[in-house]
């Protein structure tokens, strides 16, 4: 393997936006450490993507800071270098604010949030032996407006965008870019299972361009910034929803009579 390949490295890549991602790398000709808790779907990832010299599995917790310094460690003994990391392993808990727990908020907070934190740390020296790189956080449109039985998961993607701020403010010195990507809702295995016709119909009206998301288009956000063609853009969070997030109760209304004349 060529020394000038890229690597990226993706957390909660076993599924969903995070495989999508990994795979858009791995077309782009980077090479890219996979990382998740869930280790017998990563193997069945890393079977699927079938590309042994170019990967690397990493079963890891991201809130277990010994179990991820040696994650990170293994990554730099296997390629060497570090170019680009993708916070995306996230959790979620939906219960009304009384009813979510001291736990449910602490775990939330520590994958979401500590998590990122975590490796963000690890992964700067990195980058800094390789001449730079990026680093993109995984917040949620959750993050941005509020909503029902959500509020640490709410709380934990509204502070990650500011940590992706703190990140960016301080890391521009050793040539990282640090951005967030704010998915609205997507197509993936998740949100087919959980939310219901009723529900997806009054996402789709709230939606200007009225549908979900595709794990692709997101795949394809993430890596817009992580390459050379976003090479003076730090700092900021790109909410790929649609237009959810830019727009108010007026157009579910408006759907709504167009759909009764």
């Amino acid at each position: 393997m060529a020394e000038t390949t890229r690597t990226a490295l993706v957390t909660g890549a076993a599924r969903g936006i995070g495989l999508a991602t990994a795979r858009l790398f791995l077309q782009e000709g980077w090479q890219v450490a996979l990382l998740d808790i869930d280790a017998v779907t990563l193997d069945q990832a890393m079977a699927a993507i079938g590309e042994p010299e170019r990967t690397l599995a990493l079963p890891c917790d991201v809130s277990d800071a010994a179990a991820l310094t040696q994650a990170f460690e293994r990554l730099a003994a296997r390629f060497g270098r570090l170019d680009a990391l993708v916070n995306n392993a996230g959790t979620a808990v939906f219960k009304p604010l009384l009813e979510t727990t001291l736990e449910d908020w602490q775990r939330v907070m520590a994958v979401n949030l500590t998590g990122p934190f975590l490796a963000t740390q690890l992964a700067a020296p990195l980058m800094s032996e390789a001449g730079g790189g990026a680093i993109v956080n995984i917040t949620s449109i959750s993050g941005l407006r509020a909503s029902t039985l959500r509020v640490a998961y709410g709380t934990s993607k509204a502070a990650l965008a500011h940590l992706t701020k703190q990140q960016a403010a301080e890391l521009a010195s050793l040539n990282i870019r640090v951005n967030s990507v704010a998915p609205g809702p997507v197509d993936t295995a998740m949100a087919k299972a959980v939310h219901s016709p009723e529900i997806r119909a009054d996402y789709h009206d709230a939606i200007p361009l009225n549908r979900y998301g595709l794990e692709e288009e997101l795949a394809q956000a993430i890596h817009f910034l992580c390459s050379d063609k976003a090479s003076y853009i730090t700092g900021q969070t790109l909410a790929v929803d649609g237009g959810f997030d830019a727009v108010g109760i007026g157009l579910t209304t408006l759907r709504g009579a167009r759909r009764n004349r």
